[in-house]
């Protein structure tokens, strides 16, 4: 937790760092307030990090004498197979071609699409080969 801990401590003081100066040398609203937005956010998920590593022993990564043999076991599980994370991404991709090329009915067709796709992808276990 030390390191994401860390990282997010470090979103919140650069942003806030950052941010009067960007308002002084710009003058610019709307990119002061999304800076200081941002240095809030990191602060928000750095403080709640910081309590959520109070209430637990620390990782194997977190320690300095952990074994490697400490971090084995199972890392959760993951499809064999699947297609539908490509489906994802095709659909993802429509969506954004829409409105790029000002055509209301793509986007409304690979919002069809992407209804089919994401219940295809949660569905996944429940029928087929591997359904449990």
């Amino acid at each position: 937790m030390k390191p994401e801990k860390y990282s997010f401590w470090f979103i919140f003081v650069f942003f806030g760092i950052v941010t009067p100066i960007y308002y002084f040398v710009s003058g610019e609203i709307a990119g002061t307030f999304v800076l200081g937005a941002t240095g809030v956010l990191g602060g928000f998920i750095a403080g709640f990090l910081t309590l959520q590593a109070r209430s637990f022993d620390p990782r194997p990564e977190d320690r300095e004498d952990a074994e490697v043999v400490e971090g084995a076991g199972d890392m959760g599980f993951f499809a064999p197979k699947s297609i539908w994370p490509f489906w994802g991404a095709v659909v993802t991709a429509g969506l954004f071609l829409g409105p790029a090329l000002h055509q209301a009915w793509i986007t409304i067709l690979f919002l069809g699409i992407g209804i089919w796709a994401c219940s295809g992808w949660v569905l996944e276990f429940y029928r087929g080969d591997y359904k449990h």
